[in-house]
């Protein structure tokens, strides 16, 4: 049943991409929407088959040279590809209305693209693992550029997508070539077995954790992420964002959890670093950027980075034999991939109905699409809500699960786990606060303001299918925020395939205030908010309507002071929103101003006009790979006097290097 399922989702990939190349421009969108989205149904129903008791594994030695195809879906590679095939449908079904005129070759690409991040997680051997890699990384390229003859952007981040991309791919080839050749096999089941020297099991972890951040855009590995994202089509980007990151997290988990069987706590404390790192730098950035599309990227980020800690955590705590709270936290974790995948999806196709409409993704030009785009500001207010980590929304019961792993391991986690786990605590509760502020900034300033724009002043709701889209992923979150403990069963499945010996989660999430009541419910959360919100609005109603009534015996508004009415110059920007978090991290952030004094004519002591910029640019992109570029650069300018025309001394480089390798053969014999 597994096996047809999943060959089905592949064989529609291949089957649309075809189609899309040979149907009718007219039909290409919704030939390759309906066949996309088929082939991510179809996913959906594999993923979930595993997770309900099935398994499924095969091997076609024809399709690849020397070791052929293995491909096996375990609970752990069923959440990934259950996931990917949930995020397809809706981005699918998007793109039928906002890729309409999108070229033969991106439409083209999508589906293969979909498969190449099924085929990840169904990966069973090391050379069927990179074979999918790759081919996911070369289709995520070619549609990250589909923009590029517009936008001279597009070319550069997609220069810098392809690099770091193949980079963080040499890292995962020698680490598991490394671990292939130690195991004495390729697939996973010789590399579980493999006894490995503990320099080489940390060679191997540290290569594909390397390699595998880079994909999940871990900092300071992130650089390409907020670049590449908000250049690709926006359904490109939620397939990037919601589902082709996850990709990184699950070969940590699978390599890190399963193939190497836990390893050492200070793999795990690493990993934990770097995502809390990566949370609170990737959401320090979104909360001052203006760029909506950047802004979200930089939220994946973050989001990324709570992930890692649930995995690093997990980690730690399993090489530390707390078996039920490496559970917990791993639940935690896969349970937030679930919830950042639905609420990323859906901010990301609310962002691309913006930008179809207006053409503008910056927010400080925004405002005043409440009025003109109705359904689009209500999908993202929910998208919103659930990215901001606030009941009800989804992101909040994850999160709160990994607090609670963190929180309780204190007792019993030694000297590290006491310094670490508080700190981490920390992180996730300031990172939480900080996406507040971000997505208010970007839902009160884009949406709700008035138009700072004609384009804002013009927009007009996006099609049919583009909020169905929408609409369908929003239901998903609501389920998701009201009812997560419909797909716990599903995870536990997926924790107990790592951790057998922890029977530890599975059935209802409450919610325990000590002092207050026993156990509240998401579903009674969000009753009593919606509650208490009717009540507000209902009270806030009855007082205006005695202040209309009393305001209309008046003549004059003395509040303004003769000033009429507010106008969008008087607002807050979206620069001018998060100003105040600038100031407090502006040691981190390390904000770039410029003044520019233009002076009349006549006379230098009087002011034509004063121009001030502020900028506030990626400080790890500045201070780490601005350096690393212009050295490149220079080795490169000075390495042209090598190739100088001589013929003599080409021959001599000939010489040189023969004589260099018989020395290297003498002294290894």
């Amino acid at each position: 049943m597994t096996g047809s399922l999943f060959g089905t989702a592949l064989g529609l990939c291949v089957v649309t991409a075809v189609a899309a190349l040979i149907v009718p421009a007219r039909a290409r969108a919704l030939v390759a929407g309906l066949g996309t989205a088929g082939a991510g149904g179809f996913g959906v129903a594999a993923g979930m088959t595993v997770l309900t008791g099935g398994r499924w594994s095969a091997w076609l030695p024809e399709l690849l040279p020397l070791a052929g195809v293995r491909l096996s879906l375990d609970p752990l590679g069923a959440v990934f590809v259950a996931v990917t095939g949930g995020v397809t449908v809706c981005a699918a079904v998007y793109a039928i209305g906002y890729a309409r005129h999108e070229g033969r070759a991106v439409q083209a690409v999508l589906p293969l693209f979909v498969a190449s991040m099924l085929l990840v997680p169904a990966a069973a051997s090391v050379s069927t693992l990179l074979v999918a890699w790759e081919l996911m990384a070369l289709t995520s390229l070619v549609l990250v550029l589909a923009e590029h003859r517009h936008r001279p952007e597009v070319g550069q981040a997609g220069l810098w997508y392809a690099v770091m991309t193949h980079l963080g791919f040499a890292a995962v080839l020698g680490g598991l070539a490394l671990f292939a050749a130690q195991a004495g096999g390729e697939s996973f089941d010789q590399l579980r077995g493999a006894e490995l020297s503990p320099v080489a099991r940390d060679v191997v972890f540290l290569a594909t954790l390397i390699g595998f951040a880079s994909k999940a855009g871990i900092v300071p590995l992130h650089v390409w992420l907020p670049r590449a994202h908000p250049e690709a089509p926006s359904h490109v980007s939620a397939l990037m964002s919601a589902a082709m990151v996850n990709m990184g997290v699950y070969g940590i988990a699978r390599v890190g959890l399963d193939l190497l069987g836990g390893g050492v706590p200070w793999w795990w404390l690493l990993t934990l670093a770097a995502g809390a790192a990566s949370a609170l730098y990737g959401i320090l950035q979104a909360a001052v950027s203006s760029d909506l599309k950047r802004l979200l990227g930089y939220s994946t980020t973050e989001n990324m980075g709570l992930v890692l800690v649930g995995v690093g955590a997990a980690g730690f705590f399993a090489v530390s034999h707390a078996p039920v709270l490496a559970a917990l936290a791993l639940t935690a974790a896969l349970l937030h991939v679930v919830n950042h995948a639905g609420f990323k999806t859906l901010l990301f196709l609310a962002a691309g109905s913006v930008l179809r409409a207006t053409g503008l993704r910056d927010l400080d030009a925004l405002g005043g699409l409440r009025t003109r785009m109705p359904a689009t500001t209500a999908l993202f207010a929910v998208g919103a809500l659930c990215a901001s980590a606030l009941p009800p929304g989804n992101a909040f019961i994850s999160e709160w699960l990994l607090l609670q792993s963190l929180i309780h391991a204190l007792p019993a986690s030694g000297v590290a786990g006491a310094v670490t786990m508080p700190l981490a605590v920390g992180v996730i509760a300031l990172s939480a606060g900080l996406a507040v502020a971000t997505f208010v900034k970007a839902f009160g300033i884009g949406f709700l303001a008035r138009p700072r724009s004609s384009e804002a002043e013009q927009a007009s709701e996006s099609p049919s299918t583009m909020l169905t889209g929408m609409g369908v992923t929003a239901a998903c979150c609501a389920m998701l925020a009201l009812a997560p403990a419909v797909v716990l069963p599903a995870l536990a499945t997926a924790v107990a395939q790592v951790f057998p010996a922890a029977n530890a989660v599975s059935g209802q999430v409450t919610l325990r205030l000590t002092g207050v009541m026993g156990a509240i419910s998401p579903l009674l959360i969000a009753i009593a908010l919606v509650a208490a919100v009717a009540l507000v609005l209902g009270v806030l109603r009855v007082v205006a309507g005695q202040r209309a009534q009393w305001r209309a015996r008046r003549r004059a508004r003395l509040w303004d002071c003769g000033a009429g009415p507010m106008t969008a110059r008087m607002e807050y920007t979206a620069t001018s929103f998060a100003e105040p978090l600038q100031r407090v991290f502006d040691d981190v952030l390390a904000p770039e101003s410029d003044v520019d004094v233009t002076p009349v004519k006549e006379s230098a002591y009087l002011v034509e006009r004063v121009r001030f910029q502020a900028r506030i640019p990626d400080r790890v992109e500045h201070r780490l790979y601005a350096p690393l570029l212009a050295a490149i650069n220079a080795l490169g300018r000075s390495a042209r006097t090598l190739a100088n025309g001589s013929v003599h001394r080409y021959l001599a480089y000939g010489f040189y290097a023969l004589v260099g390798a018989l020395i290297v053969l003498a002294v290894i014999r």
